[in-house]
């Protein structure tokens, strides 16, 4: 593969959102590079600035566009464009009311993004997209989806130069911009649920599952790089297969992912508890390589919020599937996000979820509060609640949250862990997610490099994090 020219233009990319973000990103990086044009660590040594938006709550817009402004307060003559969810969902709207921003591109820009930079760097303006909803892309039966669902943006081209993936087999577009021994792992797109709150499947389209060998392509390329955990990520991960005509193809897919060599561990995220079945929680379980590691998504407690939610369960059928985890890994970790405040949550919703809560004894609580978005039934709701008794909610429930998972983090006092270093004296057990779920700090005058992974004993707590002591090994 030809390297960019040195007096070629630089990017920068600043990334808002999830790790789903994280790995768009990453392919932005790799077409940029493939297309001729060098990447910047710094945003304020780069002739443009690529911000790869967030769309999905109110505080991760307004986060978005403080960004772009903030870019664009940069260095005099230096290009910001908006790219990312907030761009593909508002598209001709955004740029409007963000002049700010030298263009606003989205999703099927991605494959020529190289072109656009240049030619926004040339002075041209491109035309912002009116937004559509990208479900109509694909065929509304997931079974007639494969021959038609090459996506912009989304999958590999094996007519890319050299040197972007694994030497075999089609070429992952993606260049990493991080560098820590956890990576993220798009395992899938889009989304077939029309849950009553959120308007992603409006933007990110039906949901469409990687072909397993370009999964398996791209595990091997980022072993090369020294990734020893991956995290699986999409909309929702317990759905994999269900396109490719077998809706249990996770499970026969989680054990060759996890011998891929050089990668130590499999992390799965974004599970959805109603489509979760025995044979999924036994191959979490029990797959060597794959962690204990369960993300479920249950919103609420409450019966009546979740059917508004359009949502199935309640606090007694989740603590049943908690009681399935546990009966088959009893260390497993579960984390989950709750959402109050939703249109009609009454005091005895809230007392349901709380009470489910105490129960269910979780690792990792995220507390949201509801905020209204365009184009949800949701928006549509009466009896809206006054946001600040929203804010009010979110604070009862938060409290509590941090008292619980900080009671769970104890229960693990005494335990052997496995922690994998992800800098000198910081690492992740098995039930601790990147980012999000707090982290094992290990005591001890020798420290082990990145990547290491090691056994440890807890020692203490401190809230959601542990303290713990390498064991010696004969």
């Amino acid at each position: 593969m030809s390297r960019p020219a040195s007096d070629a233009p630089t990017v920068a990319l600043v990334t808002l959102g999830c790790a789903r973000n994280e790995v768009d990103s990453d392919e932005l990086a790799g077409r940029l590079e493939a297309g001729g044009l060098r990447l910047a660590d710094d945003p304020a040594q780069a002739s443009a600035v690529l911000v790869n938006t967030c769309g999905f709550v109110e505080q991760a817009k307004q986060e978005s566009i403080d960004a772009v402004l903030e870019a664009a307060d940069g260095a005099p003559g230096q290009a910001v464009i908006a790219v990312g969810c907030l761009a593909e969902r508002y598209g001709d709207q955004l740029a409007h009311e963000l002049p700010e921003a030298d263009a606003v591109l989205g999703f099927d820009d991605y494959p020529d993004i190289a072109d656009r930079v240049r030619a926004v760097l040339a002075g041209d303006t491109p035309t912002a997209h009116a937004p559509r909803d990208r479900r109509t892309l694909l065929p509304l039966a997931p079974a007639e989806r494969p021959s038609a669902r090459q996506r912009p943006g989304e999958h590999a081209e094996p007519d890319l130069p050299g040197g972007l993936g694994p030497a075999a087999g089609p070429r992952v577009v993606r260049r990493r911009l991080g560098s820590g021994p956890v990576a993220p792992v798009k395992l899938a797109s889009g989304c077939d649920r029309r849950c009553s709150f959120c308007a992603i499947p409006a933007f990110r389209g039906s949901f469409s599952s990687r072909p397993p060998q370009e999964l398996l392509d791209e595990l091997a390329w980022l072993a090369e790089q020294a990734v020893r955990e991956v995290l699986l990520v999409s909309e929702n991960t317990t759905s994999y297969g269900k396109d490719l005509g077998d809706l249990r193809l996770l499970e026969a897919l989680l054990p060759r992912l996890a011998e891929v060599s050089g990668i130590e561990r499999v992390r799965l995220s974004y599970l959805q508890p109603a489509e979760m079945r025995p044979s999924l929680v036994e191959a979490i379980a029990s797959t060597p390589g794959v962690v204990p590691y369960f993300d479920l998504s249950f919103q609420h407690a409450s019966p009546t919020v979740l059917r508004r939610m359009r949502r199935f369960g309640s606090g007694e059928h989740f603590v049943a599937l908690l009681d399935d985890v546990r009966a088959a890994a009893p260390a497993a970790g579960v984390r989950s996000n709750v959402i109050v405040g939703f249109p009609g949550e009454t005091e005895d919703d809230l007392a349901m979820l709380e009470a489910f809560l105490s129960e269910a004894r979780l690792d990792a609580i995220g507390v949201f509060g509801y905020s209204e978005e365009d184009g949800t039934e949701a928006a549509t709701f009466a009896d809206v609640i006054d946001p600040d008794e929203v804010a009010a909610r979110v604070d009862r429930i938060a409290g509590l949250a941090d008292t619980l998972v900080s009671e769970r983090a104890r229960e693990r006092v005494g335990d052997e862990v496995s922690v994998l270093v992800t800098e000198p004296g910081v690492g992740l057990s098995e039930h601790q997610g990147p980012d999000v779920d707090g982290v094992t700090v290990l005591r001890g005058r020798h420290q082990p490099p990145a990547g290491s992974i090691v056994t440890a004993r807890v020692v203490a707590t401190d809230g959601v994090d542990l303290i713990a002591q390498p064991v010696a090994t004969p």
